[in-house]
C-alpha cells in the first residue's frame, strides 16, 4: 500500500488477521472438499440442574472470511454452522453465574470464529481471534440463542462446542484505602493533532517532570505548575529539530520514555519500516535512528527499555539500558534489542508464532532485573505474557490459567521488586487483574476490580507500578452490559476508571477519574476497518508515573464540547491526560507530601516505566 502523508490506517479488520483471502483460497484448494457435516445434534438445552451440553460439526474445507469486511455472511459459498441453544435458569441466577461457550478444534493452525445471536438474529457476543479455543461469556439468564461457528481458515478440520453454566469466582472485598483523586487537562486546539489522539502514548522525564504525549505524528510536551495547571507544547520531531523522518506519516505511532535515562523515543510505523527518533531534552532536539533494525512488521509496534539482564551480552556504548522494539508480522511477533541506546538494533527474535498466540500484543515492559514482558490477549484460551530473561535471545509464553481471551490488549506493570501486575479485559468484558511473583509462572489474586462500581464492560487496560506492593490499573468502563460494539443498540456511558492497590494486589480501590465528563457515549468499536465512526478511540490508552509516584493516564477524549454537557456523541479524539491530584501515590515515601502540588523530582526509583 502506498503511504500518503494524510493517510491514517485505523487497524486491520480483525485482531491478528493478515492472511489474505487469496492465501485462504489456496489453502482451501489443497484440502479435500468432502461434504460438510452439520452440527450434531442441531440443538440442545442447559439449566441449573443440567448445566452442560456439547455438539460438533465438520469437517470444513471452504473458508468464510466475510467478517473481514463487515457482518458475517452465510450461504453455500460462505459456510456457517448454527446450533440452537436454550437456557433455563431461575431469576437472579446471573448474579453469580455465567453462560460459557467454547469452540475448539484439533489443529491450532486452523481457525474458527464464534458468534452468539439473540432470537432476532442480532449479534450479542463474538470471539473472532486466532485463539483455540474461542470463548464467550454471557450473563446466565433464561433465553434462546443461536451459536454460530464460522470456519475462517478451517484446513479440513472439525470443531467441538460446549455450552455450560459456570459459577463465578468469589471476588475479594475491595480495598478500604482512601482512593486517590484525579484532574484532567487537554491539548489546546492550536496543536495540529490535538483532536487526532487515538492510541496515545505517554512518558515522564523524571529529571524535569515533563510529560511526553504522542498524538498521531505529534509529540507533545506537558508541564505542570505548583497548582497542577498544565501547559501543552508541540515538540514534534522534524527536520528543524534534527530528525526529518519524524512527524511525517504513520500507521501506528508509539512513544516511550525511560524513567532512569530520561531518553524519549517516538516511532511511526510506515509499512515495513519504523521511522524512529529520540530526544534527551524533552523534544528540543531529536536524533534519527535506524528505526527498528528489522522489518517492523505489519502492526502493533511497541518500544520499551530498561536494565540488561545479568549473564548475557549487555551495553556496547555508554548508554546503560537496553531498548526493545517489538511488532507483529504475518505469522509471528518478534522483538529486536538495541545495545547502543536505540541507534541500531540486532536481529529480530520471534516471541511466538500464531500457533501459540494471536498476533496482536500489548506494550513491552522491562523489569528492574532486566526481565522483558510482552502481554497477549489470546494464547490457547488464556491471556499470557511472553517473557525473556536473557535480553531477548529466547522467549517463553506464560499463561494466566484463570483468564479467558479478551478483545483489548492486556497490559503489565512491574514493581520495584519485580512483582508483575497484568490487567486485562476478560471474555465477559469485565476488568480483571492478576499478580505474579515468579515472572509469570504462576498468578495470584485474580479479581474483577470493577465489580464494586457495577462496571459491566471495559476496554483499553493499562497498568503501572511503583513500590513492589503498589500499582494502578486504568481503563475505560461502563455500567451498561451487552455488546458494546453494537453501534445501533448499545447506549452505555463510558468513563475513565483507575483502580489502585497498596497491598500487592490482594485488594483494589477503584475510582471514576472523570465522574462529570464522559469519555464516550454509545459503542466503542475495536474491530478495525469494519468499524464506523465509533472507531474514534482506536485500540489503547497509556499510563505512567512521575518521580513522586503520581499516576498519569493518557487517553483520547471521545465526548467533548456539547457532548460532555448532555449533548449527542461527537466522536472526538482529543489528547487528554488524567493526572493524580491527591492521595497516596505509588511511592510510599511521598505519602505525606503529595497532595496535588508539584514537587521536585526525587532520585531514581525502581518500578515501572
Amino acid at each position: 500500500m502506498a503511504l500518503l502523508a494524510p493517510l491514517r490506517l485505523r487497524r486491520p479488520p480483525r485482531s491478528g488477521r493478515h492472511v489474505t483471502i487469496g492465501l485462504l483460497a489456496l489453502i482451501a484448494g489443497s484440502v479435500s472438499t468432502a461434504p460438510v457435516d452439520a452440527a450434531t445434534p442441531v440443538s440442545g438445552s442447559i439449566s441449573d440442574s443440567a448445566p452442560t451440553t456439547t455438539w460438533s460439526a465438520g469437517p470444513f474445507a471452504v473458508p468464510n472470511v466475510s467478517g473481514t469486511t463487515g457482518p458475517v455472511a452465510c450461504g453455500d459459498a460462505q459456510p456457517c454452522d448454527d446450533y440452537a441453544l436454550r437456557v433455563t435458569v431461575p431469576s437472579g441466577y446471573d448474579a453469580d453465574h455465567h453462560l460459557r461457550i467454547d469452540v475448539e478444534w484439533p489443529d491450532s493452525a486452523a481457525d474458527f470464529d464464534l458468534y452468539v445471536l439473540d432470537p432476532d438474529g442480532r449479534e450479542i457476543a463474538a470471539a473472532a481471534s486466532t485463539s483455540d479455543p474461542e470463548t464467550v461469556l454471557l450473563p446466565a439468564v433464561t433465553g434462546s440463542y443461536t451459536v454460530r461457528v464460522v470456519p475462517y481458515a478451517p484446513l479440513g478440520q472439525s470443531f467441538s462446542g460446549t455450552a455450560s453454566l459456570v459459577a463465578d469466582p468469589v471476588n475479594p472485598p475491595p480495598s478500604t484505602a482512601t482512593p486517590p483523586t484525579y484532574g484532567t487537562s487537554s491539548a489546546p486546539d492550536s496543536i495540529a493533532d490535538a483532536h487526532d489522539a487515538g492510541e496515545p502514548s505517554l512518558g515522564v522525564d523524571r529529571a524535569t517532570g515533563a510529560a511526553m504525549f504522542q498524538a498521531y505524528t505529534s509529540t507533545l510536551k506537558v508541564t505542570y505548575d505548583d497548582a497542577g495547571a498544565a501547559t501543552w507544547q508541540d515538540k514534534s520531531a522534524n527536520a528543524a529539530s534534527g530528525c526529518p523522518q519524524g512527524s511525517v506519516t504513520s500507521l501506528d505511532p508509539i512513544l516511550f520514555t525511560d524513567p532512569v535515562t530520561h531518553r524519549t523515543f517516538e516511532s511511526q510505523l510506515a509499512g515495513k519500516t519504523a521511522l524512529t527518533c529520540y530526544t534527551d531534552d524533552d523534544g528540543e532536539s531529536w536524533t534519527p535512528t535506524s528505526g527498528s533494525g528489522i522489518n517492523s512488521g505489519v502492526d502493533h509496534q511497541t518500544i520499551g527499555g530498561g536494565p540488561f539482564a545479568p549473564g548475557a551480552v549487555g551495553a556496547l556504548t555508554s548508554y546503560p539500558h537496553a531498548v526493545y522494539y517489538c511488532s507483529q508480522d504475518i505469522a509471528d511477533a518478534s522483538c529486536a534489542v538495541s545495545r547502543d541506546g536505540g541507534l541500531t538494533y540486532g536481529p529480530a527474535v520471534p516471541m511466538y508464532s500464531l500457533l501459540d498466540c494471536g498476533g496482536l500484543h500489548g506494550h513491552v515492559k522491562v523489569a528492574p532485573d532486566g526481565t522483558v514482558y510482552v502481554p497477549n490477549k489470546g494464547c490457547g484460551g488464556n491471556q499470557a505474557v511472553a517473557v525473556s530473561e536473557d535480553n531477548g535471545l529466547t522467549w517463553a509464553i506464560r499463561k494466566n490459567p484463570v483468564s479467558t481471551p479478551g478483545d483489548s490488549d492486556p497490559s503489565v506493570g512491574i514493581g520495584a521488586g519485580g512483582t508483575v501486575y497484568m490487567g486485562y479485559q476478560n471474555s465477559d468484558g469485565t476488568a480483571h487483574i492478576a499478580v505474579s511473583h515468579d515472572k509469570g509462572e504462576t498468578w495470584l489474586y485474580d479479581q474483577n476490580v470493577g465489580a464494586s462500581l457495577g462496571i459491566k464492560n471495559m476496554v483499553f487496560p493499562e497498568v503501572a507500578a511503583g513500590d513492589d506492593n503498589r500499582a494502578a490499573f486504568a481503563f475505560l468502563g461502563t455500567t451498561t452490559g451487552g455488546n458494546y460494539q453494537d453501534a445501533q443498540n448499545f447506549h452505555g456511558i463510558w468513563h475513565l476508571y483507575v483502580a489502585t492497590t497498596y497491598d500487592g494486589g490482594r485488594s483494589w480501590v477503584t475510582v471514576d477519574a472523570t465522574p462529570t465528563d464522559p469519555v464516550q457515549k454509545g459503542s466503542i468499536c475495536t474491530g478495525g476497518t469494519t468499524c464506523g465512526q465509533d472507531r474514534n478511540l482506536l485500540d489503547f490508552n497509556d499510563i505512567t508515573i512521575d518521580a513522586q509516584g503520581r499516576v498519569l493516564v493518557a487517553y483520547a477524549d471521545g465526548c467533548t464540547g456539547a457532548c460532555a454537557a448532555d449533548g449527542a456523541q461527537n466522536y472526538d479524539a482529543l489528547a487528554t491526560i488524567s493526572r493524580q491530584s491527591a492521595g497516596n501515590t505509588l511511592y510510599g515515601a511521598y505519602d505525606a507530601v503529595v497532595s496535588g502540588r508539584h514537587k521536585k523530582p526525587s532520585p531514581k526509583h525502581g518500578g515501572d516505566q
